[in-house]
């Protein structure tokens, strides 16, 4: 039996026959050059406006007599306020602000001849060079490709999305105006999360090959136009008003390769209004061979994501005096890095797949573990994105004003229903986090 043509909801992977029928794909806004003034609808899919309202305060008297106060430390009353501006920032729209490089992934079950060809390893992550680029209509035409709305801080934005209520989250990044777009658009509409792409209107849409083969996965990206993503869109009317409404900005290390100004601009924005900025390293080559953007960014960091390799490599990169397996010691270093905003203690959080996630917190020898919850090995399906899920249920937590311990287990509970599917996805019909 087919394919339906129908697309889950929340999953973010698109049908086979959707992807077939997309080859003889029109597109006659073809001159249009940005999703804001574009009155064509062919590529583009109008986002409904929410139904969604923040509740009016309640008018609290008191009745009786005045009660006595209670008296609360600073850290207390600080900890008491943080959590308060998380709840208020929960209630409002587009809270959450995410930048990195949006690609259609182009994922399927290949051979060790496949891979030879084009040059892959078996478990890698690489960009694409001029031969690699005839992989992806390769997969698309000799094997059963599944296409799955990816690039990373993508994958987070979809999987917060998915635990935040609609209208929560909005993605920037760089596309092209194809048909790849017109995927893109539908799968992350249907995942309820909004973007504000910059339309570029010469570069095609950044694509990742994804190679199965066995339990290993050979990722080769190519970003073209999500590498031409610049300051100028961010600092756009339009999109600058998002920045200036949200209250937490998430960016995916992989823009460190394209455009580290406008990483830096939302830095200084959320340090100067005491925001919280949140950056994932992504990947272990950001931390060896784009230190200096990387390095630049990160006085602004409240919180930095990483996994145990991404840490053994900074910790390389960066000559830090603790081996690359003391997982506690590099997120100790990474949290007492110098901080421009003070008012509140940077936290360094570093996943272990299986192992437990390690937690450290700016000022605090204390560095804690959190056990990763069992999953029976028959279950697991893909493990591809799990991290991009596990920082997509840690953000939530946090705009929703969480606590930390909250915010990893909600971080492992998206991450463990996202390995059940089939890439970096989320089951449908929705489930509801519950600790």
């Amino acid at each position: 039996m087919p394919y339906s043509t129908c697309l889950p909801s929340c999953s973010g992977l698109i049908p086979r026959t959707i992807s077939k029928a997309l080859r003889s794909y029109y597109n006659p806004t073809i001159s249009c050059t940005s999703f804001s003034t574009c009155a064509c609808t062919a590529s583009v899919i109008p986002l409904q406006r929410s139904s969604y309202k923040i509740s009016p305060r309640q008018n609290i008297r008191n009745k009786g007599p005045f009660p006595t106060p209670t008296f609360f430390s600073p850290p207390t009353l600080a900890a008491r306020r943080r959590r308060l501006l998380s709840t208020m920032a929960a209630n409002k729209e587009y809270a959450l602000l995410c930048l990195e490089n949006p690609l259609l992934d182009i994922q399927a079950v290949g051979t060790a001849d496949l891979l030879k060809k084009y040059n892959l390893k078996d478990n890698d992550a690489i960009l694409a060079s001029p031969e690699h680029i005839p992989l992806y209509e390769e997969l698309l035409n000799n094997y059963d490709a599944k296409l799955i709305a990816g690039g990373a801080a993508q994958n987070t934005a979809r999987g917060a999305s998915y635990i935040l209520p609609p209208n929560s989250v909005v993605y920037l990044g760089g596309v092209g105006d194809d048909k790849y777009a017109a995927i893109l658009r539908d799968a992350v509409k249907q995942a309820g999360l909004r973007v504000e792409y910059r339309v570029d209107p010469k570069e095609p849409t950044g694509r990742c090959g994804v190679v199965i083969t066995g339990h290993n996965r050979s990722l080769c990206t190519d970003l073209a136009a999500a590498n031409h993503y610049d300051l100028d869109h961010l600092k756009s009317p339009k999109v600058w008003e998002f920045v200036k409404n949200a209250e937490f900005y998430y960016v995916g290390g992989y823009h460190f390769t394209v455009c580290p100004p406008a990483i830096q601009a939302l830095g200084e924005e959320a340090a100067a209004n005491n925001k919280t900025f949140i950056v994932n390293v992504s990947a272990p080559f950001i931390a060896e061979f784009f230190k200096d953007p990387l390095d630049a960014s990160s006085p602004y960091w409240d919180y930095v994501i990483c996994n145990e390799s991404e840490a053994a490599a900074y910790a390389r990169s960066h000559s830090l005096p603790v081996a690359e397996t003391d997982v506690p010691g590099i997120a100790k270093a990474l949290a007492n890095l110098p901080k421009a905003n003070t008012a509140k203690p940077r936290v360094a959080v570093i996943t272990q797949g299986t192992l437990p996630t390690v937690v450290a917190i700016q000022g605090q020898d204390d560095v804690k573990q959190y056990p990763v919850h069992a999953i029976d090995a028959s279950k697991i399906n893909d493990t591809n994105g799990a991290g991009d899920a596990f920082a997509g249920g840690f953000v939530a937590g946090l705009v929703q004003g969480k606590p930390l311990e909250t915010c990893v287990d909600m971080g492992q509970w998206l991450a463990r229903l996202s390995i059940q599917e089939l890439g970096p996805s989320y089951p449908f019909p929705k489930q509801a986090y519950t600790s």
